[in-house]
């Protein structure tokens, strides 16, 4: 048996960062088994997965040497420990539209979704009722400042050991040091068929458009909004003279099919992201 890691490093971009932190886990015993690693706009980020054979397995040593690493070169570097025999943990966060959120708590109730769900984060307090009567503990963080809110977040993640995130139509924007932290870790679910009509009103677009077909679209969260690799999609037909509250009733019901599947698509590890494209393996 192994133990697995993932490590993310983030700060302004400098030489030698790759091969530092590289060399510092090989020291460790551990065997990279992957890396990826970019730059934006100077700023400098890197997520590795890594393992260890049991008997060559310190934790505390390898925290306090990633500490170490971390204050020399003035950049953040995090380790979340992973272990594949058992579930993985699930926080989600959502706004004020139940259905999604609704679907997962059911689905995780009938356990027809196998991860653990953790957390619901929400910057209003409205599915709150919604989160305690499925005995998920809710987290109230209102979003007036997002450096702070996602702060906060992120301990709370660090704390609970969050290994994945579903966004349940949470309607703010994540900052790129938040996303890339959890970089294909973070599912989210868009009201259309995405790249067509992407933004906050997308059915509204579609109706003035008089689009003949509408959707949904589950994907990835990048830094780019509603760009992500997409993990599933689906469709269905308009019919004539539907109002746009027709619209918005049908595609909500979508909206939570297709969240659902992407959550078990991703947990049953049959997603390959490769150039930005979602491969089923």
């Amino acid at each position: 048996m192994k133990q697995f890691a993932n490590i993310t490093v983030l700060g302004r971009d400098k030489t030698g960062v790759v091969a530092k932190v590289a060399s510092f886990l090989f020291e460790q015993g551990a065997n990279i088994e992957g890396l990826e690693e970019q730059v934006t706009r100077g700023q400098f980020s890197m997520t590795i997965q890594a393992s260890w054979k049991r008997k060559g397995w310190q934790p505390e040593r390898l925290r306090s040497g990633l500490d170490r690493l971390a204050k020399a070169l003035q950049m953040e570097i995090r380790l979340r420990y992973t272990q594949r025999d058992r579930l993985q943990r699930c926080a989600i966060m959502a706004t004020r539209e139940p259905h999604c959120l609704a679907a997962l708590a059911e689905a995780f109730s009938a356990r027809r979704i196998k991860a653990e769900p953790v957390l619901v984060v929400g910057n209003r307090r409205d599915l709150e009722p919604l989160a305690r009567r499925h005995r998920l503990p809710f987290l109230y963080v209102p979003w007036h400042d997002r450096a702070r809110a996602e702060a906060r977040v992120l301990r709370e993640f660090d704390q609970q050991q969050i290994d994945f995130v579903v966004l349940a139509r949470f309607m703010k924007i994540l900052s790129p040091a938040f996303v890339w932290r959890f970089k294909n870790k973070i599912i989210n679910i868009h009201p259309s068929l995405l790249p067509s009509f992407p933004g906050p009103q997308a059915y509204r677009q579609a109706y003035e458009h008089g689009v003949k077909i509408i959707g949904a679209t589950a994907h990835f969260v990048s830094m780019h909004l509603d760009e992500g690799p997409i993990i599933a999609q689906s469709s269905y037909p308009v019919r004539p003279n539907s109002t746009l509250e027709d619209l918005v009733l049908a595609g909500q019901k979508l909206e939570a099919k297709v969240l659902l599947k992407a959550v078990k698509l991703y947990l049953a590890k049959r997603l390959d992201v490769h150039w930005g494209i979602v491969k089923q393996v």
